[in-house]
Formats: structure tokens, C-alpha cells, sequence
């Protein structure tokens, strides 16, 4: 029951050609690869950072377990989409990387808890995960040059675009006031 129950959630594995610790110091830099206008404190238990895309997404986040080399977790304290109407969808999930050794490199599995299908946020936050770790995160990681969202006015990150397509999509229409 507990193994049907964690499937549920949004997961991915990638691979690096680095270290475990070079995994670990890759995520806990927000800033270079999700958000560059990421604030607050990324690196420490306990801390708060808040994660901003223009209007679309915004979310605070508390770190709640690093483990160099082994695992980083974090808990959503607050968020806000601009293009759902449930914005408690994100609340209280935890976003999890769990990192091991493997082939001379380093293995990373992420899991967002509490992303499910049935949320109305799903496809756009699930192809926007898989743009931020499969490119943004794994590139940092590799090459020490992520692709994160670029602070205000700037140009965001050709990953960005699926999930830019699906949200266009869920828009909510014109209303009749």
C-alpha cells in the first residue's frame, strides 16, 4: 500500500558525470539553476528561500534536511500559480533529491510529495520539474552552467517553453462581470 501510495507522486531520476558532493553543492544553488532571483537562504536547515518566475509562480520554501553527498529536502511553506484556481495545490508538499555514487558518477532521484496527477497544476509543474533537473540542474551539476529563470526582465530558458504552452492552455477565459 505505502509503494502505490509514493508512485503517485512526481519523480525522476537523472544521472551526472560528477561527484555525489558535486550533486549536492549543484542543488543547493538554487540560484543557478532554477531561479536567479531565488532569496533567502539555500543552504542551511532550517532556512527559507523564496522562488519567483515573473507573475506565473512564486513559493516559499523551507530547507528541512541536507546530508552532503546524500540528500537535500525541503517543504513548501507558501506558493502561488497564477494559472490554477487551488493554490493550496503546493502547500505542505516536500521536494526531495536523494543522491548516490554510481558508475563513476552520481545518481540523482527527485521526488515532489505530494505532486499528484490529479492536481490541476500537474502537467505544467511536472514538464517544468522535468526541464529544471533533466537540463537546467543536470547541466550545472556537469558544467557548472545551469539555465535557471533569469532575474526580472530578462529571458527565460528555452525549457521553460512546454510548460510555458501548457499554461497558456489552462488559462482561465475571459469572464463576463
Amino acid at each position: 500500500m505505502m509503494q502505490a501510495e509514493s508512485e503517485r507522486h512526481f519523480t525522476t531520476t537523472f544521472s551526472v558525470d560528477r561527484t555525489p558532493q558535486d550533486a549536492f553543492e549543484g542543488i543547493v544553488n538554487v540560484r543557478g539553476w532554477w531561479s536567479e532571483d531565488a532569496a533567502g537562504v539555500t543552504d542551511q536547515v532550517g532556512g527559507e528561500f523564496v522562488h519567483r518566475y515573473q507573475d506565473v509562480h512564486r513559493c516559499t520554501i523551507r530547507v528541512t534536511e541536507l546530508v552532503p553527498g546524500r540528500k537535500v529536502a525541503w517543504l513548501v511553506v507558501d506558493n502561488y500559480f497564477n494559472f490554477i484556481e487551488d493554490q493550496a495545490e503546493w502547500k505542505g508538499t516536500e521536494i526531495i533529491f536523494e543522491i548516490a555514487e554510481k558508475e563513476g558518477g552520481a545518481e540523482v532521484h527527485f521526488t515532489h510529495v505530494g505532486l499528484v496527477p490529479q492536481y490541476e497544476c500537474y502537467d505544467v509543474c511536472s514538464n517544468a520539474w522535468g526541464g529544471y533537473l533533466g537540463g537546467s540542474l543536470r547541466n550545472l551539476i556537469n558544467t557548472g552552467v545551469g539555465q535557471p529563470n533569469p532575474a526580472a526582465g530578462g529571458e527565460a530558458p528555452a525549457h521553460q517553453d512546454a510548460a510555458s504552452e501548457l499554461r497558456a492552455e489552462r488559462a482561465p477565459q475571459g469572464r463576463a462581470d
